[in-house]
């Protein structure tokens, strides 16, 4: 198998980190060679994974400045491409021969793939992205960073660049990280389609006994603050609840964090709502094993890691229906929820906020019911053998 994964960091969050994972699981049970670049300043993935045949780069210098334009654009996937697919011919001219490719990342749905053309069957993704804003959240989403908003490129892209084009109607198969990726790639003819979300958890974290608490309920937000990943709408719900025993932990940081501050003050929550900024990863596990519920209402998430974190740790969840986060829930642990407007997507939180707040017993089930779907549907190793599983029968087929 040859992996294909831009960057691999087991140190690193992200894209970095859900490369590592796929690395990981992967060389259990494969003869794997792994194509990547390692970040300036960070770990190379060769010293990560002795003994495992790793082609790797460095990133050109200079690119890895601004983490948030790099993170989303990445410039750093043009000279990869460019390398990784020069590697792959001098390879193939050399004698070399590999069964199945596989490129998880990037997520995004705007980056050509190296091997695509080059006679190996391959696998792209889970990919997802390239989400709109329901038309009454674009005021607040005009305060982003100017490159956010050329994501609106990405749909006339996937219509019009015949690079991009062929990566998805050359792969044998394409995962998607929720069915409205489907609907995305309507125009494009795709050989097969199924759908992964793109990351998970190594293993349910040790049970919590949350029976028998006193006090405040303690429900909690993690996440960059953005417009788009809600934590504004979350303290516009806590208002809307009126004087329930509840306050809101909001662990994370970004440039949306005064206006979310300023809201919960306007509204009278100042006092219930706490940031505590970004964390290191042990102390976010500690809040998530305090909350007693979580709410991650993003109305534009192509995934959300997060989700699967709280609902390992067995806590109840409140997001979106729209993106990732409302494909890997179900009704035994969450309240999946549809955004129109700022307000009515409020009322709805607050209600949502109300029933878990007052029935305690309910809310216990729903978490049991969360750590049940991670353990059915979330777990790495089941993700790798579904992989596994898909590159099989992809070998079986004779060729396209």
């Amino acid at each position: 198998m040859l992996l294909i994964v831009p960057t691999c960091d087991g140190e690193d969050i992200g894209e970095a980190w859900v490369a590592y994972q796929w690395v990981r699981y992967l060389r259990e049970r494969n003869d794997l060679t792994v194509l990547t670049y390692h970040k300036q300043g960070r770990p190379p993935a060769s010293s990560q994974f002795p003994g495992l045949r790793v082609i790797e780069w460095a990133e050109p210098a200079g690119l890895g400045r601004a983490e948030r334009f790099n993170s989303m654009l990445k410039p750093g996937y043009v000279p990869f491409y460019s390398r990784a697919r020069r590697w792959i011919r001098d390879a193939q001219a050399g004698g070399e021969r590999f069964d199945v490719a596989f490129q998880p990342v990037p997520v995004a749905m705007r980056y050509p793939s190296p091997v695509a053309g080059l006679g190996i069957p391959y696998i792209i993704g889970p990919v997802g992205g390239s989400l709109q804003s329901p038309p009454a959240f674009a005021e607040a989403d005009r305060s982003a960073p100017w490159f956010t908003h050329l994501r609106r490129l990405d749909r006339v892209r996937m219509h019009r660049d015949p690079w991009l084009r062929r990566t998805y109607a050359q792969a044998s198969c394409v995962l998607g990280i929720a069915p409205y990726v489907k609907d995305f790639l309507a125009g494009t003819p795709v050989q097969r389609f199924e759908v992964m979300s793109e990351t998970g958890l190594d293993e349910l974290p040790r049970p919590v006994d949350r029976h028998g608490r006193d006090g405040d309920v303690r429900a909690l937000f993690v996440g960059r603050l953005v417009p788009t990943k809600g934590a504004r709408d979350a303290i516009r719900g806590l208002a809307l609840a009126g004087e329930l025993p509840v306050v809101l932990d909001i662990v994370g940081d970004g440039f949306d964090r005064a206006a979310a501050t300023d809201l919960a003050a306007e509204l009278g929550v100042g006092h219930r709502v706490r940031f505590h900024g970004r964390l290191p990863r042990q102390d976010v596990e500690d809040f998530y094993r305090t909350a007693d519920l979580f709410v991650f209402p993003s109305y534009r998430e192509p995934g959300g890691n997060v989700v699967f974190e709280a609902m390992g740790n067995g806590l109840p969840v409140i997001t979106s229906d729209i993106g990732g986060p409302g494909n890997v829930v179900d009704d035994t642990c969450c309240f999946r929820l549809h955004p129109q407007t700022p307000q009515q997507y409020g009322r709805d939180i607050a209600d949502a906020l109300a029933r878990l707040v007052t029935e305690p017993e309910f809310r216990l089930r729903l978490g049991e019911g969360a750590r049940q779907r991670v353990a059915d549907i979330g777990l790495w190793s089941s993700r790798a053998r579904q992989v596994e599983a898909i590159s099989a029968q992809v070998l079986a087929r004779p060729p396209r």
